[in-house]
């Protein structure tokens, strides 16, 4: 099976990002053919520094890389590094209807917390859908709130087949990952866009701090608490080992233990996680020549594939470009 999957470079990698997906693709890598992409274009809806921009970008390489990433199991690359993406993508927008993107939760939510609504960030399902479809991806690592992304790109790889009356474009199916929402500082899902993440690799002080500024009720030390609802304890459950997690539950429920207790046990746990690969962290950020060959070989992979869909797109469009521009 190929999984598909990408990561936006629009700020610095979270455990959010780690829990809900990472640790996914480091687990699928030894069991299906990845490609997991560094989303720079879908970034541009948030981010228009270009330095800036160009760090975010190296930023995930290094992170992937330093979690376990094996690129002789899986490739990564920089998603403009596949120019045909967006060719697909405008193609597909020439067949998809508005409302399909009027229906779209993210773009919703986006508005109603005051995000500055843009064509991009309109039309970015669209972008999406390319990213997966022109690599006839089986499979994309998903957590429910996002399932909707992939049924428009199923509805989209529809579209664009009924029109041309060809199968050209494969269908995709989610694979939804194991773990629920993952909660930030503030209670809610930890996102970027939010502000409420706890960094992967900021200091170990730092990141503490956050940690110890997650949000709590005010339900007295002394009292018995109910670790369901409690936002620190779903952190680190997910963190934990089996017996850590029900360990952790029981003093919940016993009382006598106050949150602040809680807390620095999940930044322990969260250190113990994080310290190796911070370690090898360091060690890349000192081979940047190693980082750029391996974006570049998977990117010479990714886009043999890109430009095999993108022929068979263009000749059922009836779409000519030059010989001297073929591959």
């Amino acid at each position: 099976m190929r999984v598909l999957s990408g990561s936006q470079p629009s700020g610095k990698l979270h455990l959010g990002n780690y829990l809900g997906a990472i640790r996914q693709h480091l687990q699928d890598q030894h069991v299906h053919e990845c490609f997991f992409f560094i989303a720079n274009y879908h970034s541009l809806t948030t981010i228009q520094d270009a330095a800036r921009l160009r760090e975010l970008t190296r930023d995930v390489a290094l992170d992937y890389l330093a979690l376990g990433l094996d690129p002789a199991r899986a490739c990564l690359f920089r998603q403009s590094d596949v120019p045909e993406v967006t060719e697909l993508a405008w193609i597909l927008s020439t067949v998809t209807g508005k409302g399909l993107l009027e229906r779209a939760h993210s773009y919703k939510d986006k508005i109603a917390k005051g995000i500055q609504p843009s064509m991009g960030l309109f039309c970015y399902p669209v972008l999406m859908a390319a990213d997966i479809l022109i690599y006839h991806s089986d499979l994309v690592p998903v957590g429910k709130d996002q399932v909707q992304h992939i049924e428009m790109t199923q509805d989209m790889a529809e579209y664009f087949n009924n029109t041309y009356g060809r199968p050209v474009l494969k269908r995709p199916e989610p694979k939804l990952n194991e773990s629920p929402v993952v909660p930030g500082l503030d209670g809610q899902k930890m996102s970027k866009s939010y502000h409420n993440t706890i960094p992967l690799f900021d200091p170990p002080k730092a990141v503490r701090k956050l940690i110890m500024s997650i949000k709590t009720d005010s339900t007295p030390v002394e009292a018995p608490k109910d670790p369901e609802t409690c936002n620190v304890f779903a952190l680190y459950r997910l963190i934990a080992a089996p017996a850590e997690r029900d360990a952790l539950a029981d003093r919940y429920r016993a009382g006598g233990m106050g949150y602040g207790e809680a807390k620095g046990l999940l930044a322990d746990a969260v250190e113990g996680l994080l310290a190796p690969a911070r370690e090898r962290r360091q060690k890349l950020e000192n081979d940047a020549d190693y980082v750029e060959d391996v974006l570049t070989a998977s990117a010479r992979k990714a886009r043999s594939l890109a430009q095999a869909v993108m022929h068979e797109v263009r000749e059922v469009c009836g779409i000519v470009i030059s010989k001297s521009h073929e591959p």
